[in-house]
């Protein structure tokens, strides 16, 4: 038999997530579709309180202070173009006045800290293992077209994101929470193909060494070799060549709901994706 792909294997993840759970996306921007999809469906989300954001290290300094209610201070906005913004967040929650940037996002990370004292579910996508550094030392979230005179590139190495995300993963772990890890499909093409797969490898083997040393309760799933082994094809892609198109983020979102969901829950999700269609459709000539 001639086979034309190559399936990759979704295992199931080791525990059942349904319309009981409580759960939160953080990440990149494919974290932030997968989220949006859920609370689309009627799951009980909450989509990455410091915005979309790219590599490991902000995002456990995210992650880090969402759950200790920890606020950011004036130090860690930077006046640009008519606009505040946050260094540790996205753009969405940069304002033209101070305060109402620095409260933006507080409010944020205070609604976070909330969420996730009920939470039990994280879903952590890392994006690329390439960060930008002030030229104080500070890893920025986001460089916010910021002239690029005042940063340095460099990947993170892989000891560098498990230092970081081994002591959150064994806290939240502690709590009772489970912990899903993916990896973008999104190629970061900017770093150049091969400097994107270097980003990717960092990402994968760290995701790798924190569930050899962390117990039950933590999962991968593999959203990047869906796409970039078993799809590969771009008529997977959009147009930029670079994101998944909404026919493989369907796949992925199918293969995630095999991995996890009972049939009862898929046909839950099936259900309410009609009712949406439903909603959203409009009569062409005034009828129904």
């Amino acid at each position: 038999m001639i086979k034309l792909s190559t399936p990759v294997d979704s295992s199931p993840l080791g525990f059942v997530i349904s319309h009981n759970n409580s759960l939160m996306f953080l990440g990149s921007c494919f974290a932030e579709n997968m989220g949006t999809q859920m609370q689309q469906l009627g799951f009980s989300v909450s989509v990455n309180p410091f915005g979309i954001l790219y590599n490991p290290l902000s995002m456990a300094e995210a992650m880090r202070r969402c759950l200790d209610d920890e606020a950011i201070g004036e130090e860690k906005l930077v006046f640009y173009e008519g606009l505040w913004h946050s260094w540790l967040h996205h753009g969405a929650f940069s304002r033209r006045d101070k305060q109402e940037c620095l409260d933006v996002c507080n409010e944020s990370i205070h609604s976070a800290n909330d969420f996730l004292k009920t939470c039990d579910t994280l879903v952590v996508t890392f994006g690329s293992a390439w960060a930008y550094v002030l030229d104080d030392g500070l890893i920025v979230a986001n460089c916010h077209k910021v002239p690029a005179s005042r940063f340095s590139k460099r990947l993170l190495s892989v000891d560098e994101v498990v230092t970081s995300w081994l002591p959150l993963t064994e806290r939240l772990l502690q709590q009772g929470k489970r912990i899903v890890f993916t990896v973008s499909p999104v190629r970061h093409l900017a770093y150049g193909a091969h400097g994107n797969q270097l980003g990717k490898a960092v990402l994968l083997l760290a995701i790798e060494e924190m569930l050899a040393k962390c117990a039950k309760g933590i999962a991968y799933f593999p959203a990047y070799e869906i796409v970039v082994d078993e799809l590969r094809d771009y008529r997977f892609y959009a147009d930029d060549m670079a994101h998944p198109s909404p026919l493989a983020e369907r796949v992925v979102w199918q293969r995630f709901q095999e991995s996890c969901m009972s049939s009862e829950t898929i046909e839950k999700c099936r259900q309410r994706e009609l009712e949406i269609k439903r909603q959203n459709h409009r009569p062409l000539h005034g009828g129904t």
